[in-house]
């Protein structure tokens, strides 16, 4: 069955902390400078099928608790990744970009347009360029179909069970629970195990990722040159004391002076783009960096910062404010803010902090009033949305947050998290139909149809629906109902519908 064995390579790739980078080194690739198109995976494997599996990953990172469910910050990703797909010349592919709680350098694409950027990659590269180059060349093995081509070409192999590399997967996660130096070590534990088997991707196919990455970035309007400057990234760290962070990248993408030769060239032959970093790039990095791992540390690094005579400019201290929430101490993040916000009226990041802040302070009112005031500035910004609705449900207004959330994803689409604070926003206010059908909208997006077939059922049973409710319920459910019958049509042996 296709979808198990793709299932299944997809698992042990993601077992070794990283799915299929694997930026190889060879000249012979640079041979055939034009993409592969007509391939036998177009036909032998559904993009239905990728989507189930990338989703059945996701689900599996997402319950390790390794994704990082931050608005502020997968708001800036699905920015910056929309922003290269839309330039892919690609349109088969639903994107979604996020960030996965590890402090290695590493980054990784499912089949379905799931990539992802581990916070080690995140806070190592040095510009806007850099980080958009690893997501330009994830993103172009999405739209070759790389990893359904070579699942196909290893059809004939024996490959490990999903279950095991997932069961790999989950010891990574929890030993790396507060402890980024457990983690590292239950990653290399397994890693030599987890190469045995994960995609290693074909030199053509490398090649091909790095030329139509190159091309996406610089029509994105991203210097090129970014591509090959995050190469010499990864050599500086491989040489430096905190190596270890970048072992896991280096396995599976060797670079050596040829490739960063190579990438280049090619960025050279394109012409330079002058792109500078957005602000949103310098507060997200150091916000991933104040989330990662323990955020006393983190307050720490800042702190030795602004001991050396650093640590003084707006993201750093941003940063620094973001590390105090986290560490307990928002009656010192408050201050902060308040004084950038003074300096910094229009950056919208610092209204959400300073919310943010607030609520973790129980300052419910004042927390709301700053909300309130950076959304009057900037109508229906996605994360000030999320932060004014937690504290409205901290305040016991659901009534209030059930509305704003509506009103919010009737415009924008929101993320499986954010599905699930809706469906709680809506149980609160009283309203429990709503409430089922936000939660089978979670299963769906999460690749549960037959639990999301569960919540519709009992949404539609319940007394006193109106007409709308009833309409939109029903037609929800024929949709769910068709995709288990295509789902048991395709996989016979996998009758209980899980994606």
């Amino acid at each position: 069955m296709l979808l198990r064995r793709l299932g299944a390579v997809l698992a042990a790739t993601v077992a070794g902390g990283a799915l299929a980078l694997a930026w190889v080194t060879g000249t012979e690739a640079a041979e055939n400078d034009l993409p592969e198109l007509g391939s036998p995976a177009n036909a032998a494997i559904s993009l239905e099928d990728e989507y189930g599996a990338g989703l059945m990953v996701m689900r599996q990172i997402r319950e390790a608790g390794m994704i990082l469910d931050d608005p502020e910050v997968s708001e800036y990703m699905q920015d910056i990744g929309h922003r290269l797909s839309s330039r892919a010349e690609e349109g088969q592919h639903s994107f979604t970009y996020f960030v996965v709680r590890d402090p290695t350098i590493n980054a990784f694409a499912l089949p379905g347009g799931f990539i992802a950027a581990n916070s080690g990659l995140i806070i190592t590269t040095r510009s806007e360029n850099e980080l958009a180059g690893v997501l330009a060349h994830e993103t172009a093995h999405v739209t070759q179909r790389h990893i359904a081509r070579q699942v196909i070409d290893q059809s004939h192999s024996g490959l490990v069970s999903t279950a095991a590399m997932l069961a790999a997967i989950l010891l990574g996660a929890t030993a790396g629970r507060g402890n980024p130096n457990a983690m590292e070590g239950a990653i290399l534990a397994t890693q030599s195990a987890a190469i045995q088997h994960q995609i290693n991707y074909t030199r053509s196919q490398e090649f091909e990722a790095d030329r139509i990455g190159v091309y996406t970035m610089a029509s994105a309007g991203f210097d090129p040159l970014g591509m090959p400057s995050f190469f010499e990234t990864l050599n500086r760290n491989s040489m430096s004391p905190d190596r270890v962070r970048s072992v896991e990248f280096l396995i599976d993408h060797p670079v050596t002076s040829d490739r960063i030769a190579e990438s280049r060239n090619r960025a050279e032959q394109i012409g330079r783009i002058r792109h500078e970093d957005t602000l949103s790039y310098a507060l997200m990095r150091e916000r991933v960096r104040a989330l990662l791992g323990d955020p006393r540390t983190t307050v720490e690094y800042y702190a030795n910062l602004r001991k050396n005579g650093g640590g003084k400019t707006l993201e750093e201290r941003y940063g620094m404010a973001v590390a105090q929430i986290a560490a307990g101490d928002p009656a010192g993040a408050t201050r902060e803010l308040k004084s950038l916000l003074l300096e910094y009226p229009k950056v919208t990041q610092l209204y959400g902090a300073l919310g943010q802040a607030y609520l973790a302070n129980n300052q419910y009112a004042e927390s709301a009033e700053i909300l309130e005031k950076g959304l009057n500035l900037f109508p229906r910004n996605v994360p000030l949305t999320i932060r004014l609705a937690e504290t409205d449900m901290r305040a016991g207004d659901n009534r209030q947050a059930h509305l704003l959330l509506l009103d919010l994803f009737d415009v924008v689409e929101p993320t499986p998290e954010q599905a699930r604070l809706i469906a709680k926003a809506a149980n609160a206010a009283g309203d429990v139909a709503d409430s089922y059908y936000y939660m089978s909208e979670f299963y769906i997006m999460n690749g549960e149809m037959s639990k999301s077939l569960a919540q519709l059922q009992i949404a539609l049973g319940l007394p006193g629906l109106n007409p709308i409710q009833r309409a939109r319920f029903s037609a929800r459910l024929e949709e769910v109902r068709s995709a288990l019958a295509r789902e048991k049509h395709n996989n016979p042996q996998d009758s209980n519908g899980r994606g």
